[in-house]
């Protein structure tokens, strides 16, 4: 019904667009890169449609990913990998479980923050997922948790990869839209903390009900003492996330700025603490350059394909379709969500923002929602598809490392994806969620 009003009231789609969109889906089911798939998608609707001349095609992929604040990314990603190879990261976890070792579930709650620790520097999800899983996982099973609900919990944690400030998510979203990244990652700090909450409670609620985990039963001295103990041996660790946050809050540093000084204080860290070494270097730039060349050509391959969307009408159309099937505003905040949701279930979160953002937020803008609450809104669903059964990408990344099935995973994430839709919704209806920290002008 949908696309049929999309044909009536656009330009005659036809199998210049199908045709494309149908070899996009068969080169993906046989697990062509994703970067390929797209490229062959837009190179097949510029050929078809006719709607653009074929030289804006490599035009187009240098001058897309031609952005200064595209180098953040890869300074994030390496920043992320120098933290796991100092062991850095290991002292946010001893100093999360400190913080909760007075609680019923304590480790499980360590384990969540330990993810959003690990969010507020690497800015990926996936690195998140795979890097906290190997720490947690088998202490999480050993505490009482059943493997599966341990991988689901890990899987969920991780979310907040995209969701956390400073995310890649948003350096995108924000180069696709002509938004500040700076402006977007002061929006998301509300939203990622109350994701973070929300899987916090919800492991509370399941360790209660289950009895996994019981509490540590400690006095408050000796809750102190042991904080105590834990920030005096990894204080410095928390130098890293404190330069990110404090440079980009304050407006001292760019998001591509503040990567690079979080890069330089890691490997100084590591030098001082004899932990990484220059032997080092190679294999950890290797693997940076390998996770930055996996998203770039994504990006440079959809920017092309974004554009003969635009030529061919189809986000004014989709905007037209769906507001002839209803204009209640309540209904299309929620068709949105679950379009993205959805998305975010089969497909990498560059190419769902870079194809399906200029699609959106038109509609977005014509139901008068905030440009930054729709960008808040838009990462926030997808964060919720990576773990939503039974495709969700993190379920994939937490199987692979441990091995478990991902149906059984799947299972266990449920009550997680239940409570991160409470906060979508909070996002979607309540823009002050999104714009509280946010300069009057916009809001």
């Amino acid at each position: 019904m949908l696309w049929q009003t999309l044909q009536q009231q656009t330009v005659d789609l036809g199998w210049s667009f199908y045709g494309p969109v149908l070899i996009f889906v068969l080169f993906c089911a046989l697990g062509v890169p994703v970067w390929a798939a797209i490229g062959a998608c837009a190179v097949s609707m510029l050929i078809l449609s006719d709607v653009l001349p074929m030289s804006l095609l490599g035009e187009s992929l240098f001058d897309g990913i031609d952005a200064f604040a595209l180098t953040a990314v890869p300074l994030f990603i390496l920043t992320g990998d120098v933290l796991v190879r100092t062991g850095l990261s290991r002292k946010f976890l001893d100093v999360a479980e400190a913080l909760t070792c007075w609680a019923k579930g304590g480790f499980g709650s360590a384990t969540v923050l330990v993810c959003g620790m690990f969010s507020a520097i690497s800015g990926s999800d996936a690195a998140g997922a795979a890097a906290v899983g190997r720490m947690t996982i088998d202490r999480l099973v050993e505490s009482g948790y059943p493997r599966p609900y341990a991988c689901a919990l890990v899987a969920a944690g991780a979310c907040t990869g995209i969701l956390i400030p400073p995310s890649i998510a948003y350096i995108i979203i924000g180069l696709v839209l002509g938004i500040s990244a700076s402006t977007l990652f002061q929006a998301a700090l509300i939203p990622g903390i109350l994701v973070l909450l929300s899987i916090l409670i919800t492991n509370i609620i399941v360790n209660r009900k289950h009895a996994y985990e019981g509490g540590g039963m400690i006095t408050t001295a000796e809750w102190l003492s042991n904080l105590g103990k834990a920030l005096k041996s990894g204080w410095y660790a928390f130098l890293v996330p404190g330069i990110i946050f404090y440079g980009i809050f304050s407006g001292r540093l760019t998001p591509t700025e503040a990567g690079a000084t979080a890069v330089v204080v890691t490997i100084i860290l590591g030098f001082i603490l004899g932990t990484l070494k220059l032997s080092d270097f190679p294999s950890m730039l290797v693997g940076s350059a390998k996770v930055n060349g996996v998203i770039l050509p994504i990006i440079a391959f959809s920017l092309p394909l974004a554009q003969t969307l635009a030529a061919m009408g189809v986000p004014q159309g989709f905007v037209y379709a769906v507001t002839s099937l209803t204009e209640n505003p309540y209904v299309l905040i929620l068709l949105m969500i679950g379009i993205l949701i959805a998305a975010g279930c089969v497909m990498e979160t560059t190419p769902n923002i870079v194809i399906l953002a200029p699609i959106l937020k038109p509609l977005a803008d014509e139901i008068g929602m905030n440009e930054i609450q729709f960008c808040i809104m838009m990462i926030t669903s997808l964060g919720v598809g990576f773990i939503t059964p039974p495709l969700g990408l993190n379920l994939f990344v937490v199987s692979g490392i441990t091995g478990e099935s991902i149906l059984r995973i799947a299972n266990r994430a449920v009550p997680f994806v239940f409570f991160m839709l409470l906060v979508v919704l909070m996002i979607a209806y309540i823009p002050a969620v999104s714009t509280f920290l946010l300069p009057d002008s916009f809001k």
